[in-house]
């Protein structure tokens, strides 16, 4: 293999990016890429809370590995409701994409935190497992080959990155303490007590050392491995829905060999009891080799995964042919034209799917095969369509939103088709047996008229006509010539409309915020120079009337004072 340009038919693409609609669309069919579309939902942080937290609604003792988590600012509120019941709690806030351990703190109140940041917010886990004091974290090399069929690998080594700092309790004096409380390489390097050993096991090690201390300290190291594969696989099944559909719409040609793999690096961290918790997934984990621990662990790594990738499998020289002739085909409109040439000529025990799993269980390496294993995980593929995109605070926020803009264009309508109808003045006259002799007289009474298509009113109304006089004949039939009362028509009281452009009534409270935006709207706009640049502009073409020059024109005398010459 050799590095060539783009322009080239390469064989494979290494990148640190993500994979763009542009570069799928223009790979062959035997080309392969190292991120697969959609992995975003589990690699970026607020990303990575939103399916996790979906996923333990729906499964909430299966999905028990992730820390209480809410994406600001969207669920600030119930955050902060979280901090008022619960004291004696400590937060880490991130940043919502962010990594290397930027922007990272830990606080005890999220009376700092602003609620307009797009943050990340768990409880911290204060409680972890220590190693000499030291607080640790794992990185687990893990290798996706194919979404569709799933099959997931885990590396047995990787690297155990301590703290710097002895671990204490966080309080008030060592919360801003990064090398007690962050386990980050970039920024433990830079501690004065970091050291390069690996087997000191202060700083970096090896997951075959952490092994070695564990086993001497009497852990059951089979059983908490097969815990931290069941954190991956679960974590991965969270955002499989979108990876399977994201790969099938972006490669839908791939039918000799997978288009995609990727490393992720998924970093565990144990608390004292040895349960393990999934910090974050790392999209792009570093292959930096600064030292000889970083050469041995992951310059294996990338030998075993181009290994299991059987990146020869694939003939290059046959596949164009055969693109070629599907082409021409098409263009001659023959009938010799296969939509994917080769597949039904090939034995179904020789399809490349099969030839690619059979080499994958005879090259693993130093991998473990994770998934597929029976039935454990079955159950979880069958999340509810709905709730991928439900459930959350924001579509909460967005439902609620939407319902209230419904609510007040339905009260506006109505109010406007009221307002477009007068009053009417309707008799209503009493029965002659309920009066027996005595003489009545209709009364009136003003109805606002009910809300109706206008287009059927006019019916409605000869209705009404026919179904009253129907009712007086027969009332008139029943009752006695004598007992027969003149009829007394009372003029109806002029027609009117209510006025819709009556202002409403001032709030004093209302007002005084009105004028305190519009002059911090005012200042800040005079702040960044924006009037003098439209000035400046609208001078240059013509457009300035005589009353803005009086009125502005010391934007222009400013500008002309700051662009001459300077003496010296």
């Amino acid at each position: 293999m050799r590095e060539v340009s783009e322009e080239e038919t390469w064989n494979f693409y290494w990148t640190d990016m993500s994979v763009s609609v542009e570069r799928a669309k223009e790979m062959k069919r035997f080309q392969r890429i190292n991120h697969f579309p959609g992995m975003l939902e589990i690699c970026r942080k607020d990303l990575l809370a939103r399916n996790l937290n979906r996923m333990q609604k729906i499964y909430p003792k299966e999905y028990n590995f992730f820390p209480k988590t809410w994406c600001l600012p969207a669920d600030f509120g119930e955050a902060l409701n979280y901090c008022k019941t619960h004291k004696n709690k400590t937060f880490i806030i991130k940043p919502e994409c962010g990594s290397q351990g930027r922007g990272i703190y830990l606080t005890k109140s999220l009376k700092e935190v602003k609620p307009t940041d797009k943050l990340i917010c768990q409880v911290y886990l204060s409680k972890p497992y220590l190693v000499d004091g030291y607080k640790f974290d794992i990185r687990v090399y893990t290798l996706i080959t194919s979404c569709d069929p799933l099959r997931v690998f885990v590396y047995n080594e990787g690297l155990v990155r301590f703290a710097t700092s002895r671990y204490a309790d966080p309080n008030a004096s060592n919360t801003t303490n990064v090398f007690m409380h962050l386990t980050n390489y970039a920024l433990n390097k830079h501690s004065r007590t970091y050291v390069y050993d690996s087997e000191a096991g202060t700083s970096t090690s090896k997951i075959s050392t952490l092994n070695k201390i564990l086993m001497s300290q009497g852990v059951d190291l089979s059983r908490l491995w097969y815990s931290i594969d069941q954190v991956i696989v679960k974590t991965i099944i969270a955002a499989w829905p979108i990876l399977k559909h994201s790969y099938h719409a972006c490669f839908p040609s791939h039918d000799t060999v997978h288009a995609c793999f990727e490393i992720l690096g998924f970093d565990i961290l144990l608390d004292q009891k040895l349960h393990p918790y999934i910090l974050e997934v790392n999209h792009s984990p570093s292959f930096h080799t600064d030292t000889q621990l970083d050469r041995e662990v992951k310059e294996n790594l990338l030998t075993d995964t181009f290994t299991m990738l059987n990146i020869w499998q694939c003939d290059k020289k046959r596949v164009l042919e055969e693109d070629r002739k599907r082409i021409r085909d098409r263009l001659l409109q023959t009938n010799k034209y296969i939509e994917n040439p080769g597949i039904e000529e090939r034995e179904p025990e020789t399809s490349p799917w099969q030839t690619q799993i059979q080499w994958e269980e005879t090259h693993l390496g130093n991998f473990r095969r994770v998934y597929p294993e029976g039935e454990r995980y079955a159950a979880l593929f069958q999340q509810p369509s709905g709730s991928l995109y439900t459930g959350t605070a924001a579509s909460r926020a967005r439902g609620d939103c939407a319902r209230q803009q419904r609510e007040q264009f339905e009260q506006v309508k109505a109010k406007a088709e009221a307002l477009k109808k007068p009053f009417q003045m309707k008799p209503i006259r009493e029965n002659d047996k309920k009066t027996g002799d005595e003489s009545t007289a209709s009364e009136t009474v003003a109805e606002r008229p009910k809300k109706k298509d206008p287009r059927r009113d006019a019916k409605d109304r000869k209705d009404n006509d026919e179904k009253e006089k129907t009712k007086q004949d027969r009332d008139r039939d029943k009752a006695p010539a004598q007992s027969q009362q003149p009829k007394i028509e009372i003029p109806a009281k002029p027609t009117y409309v209510l006025c819709s452009f009556e202002p409403d009534p001032i709030v004093e409270k209302e007002e005084r915020e009105r004028v305190n935006l519009l002059a911090q709207r005012d200042f800040l706009i005079r702040s960044y120079g924006m009037l003098e640049q439209i000035y400046l502009a609208m001078k240059k073409m013509g457009t300035l009337r005589p009353e803005d020059e009086r009125k502005y024109g010391v934007y222009g005398r400013l500008s002309a004072i700051s662009n001459s010459p300077k003496k010296v």
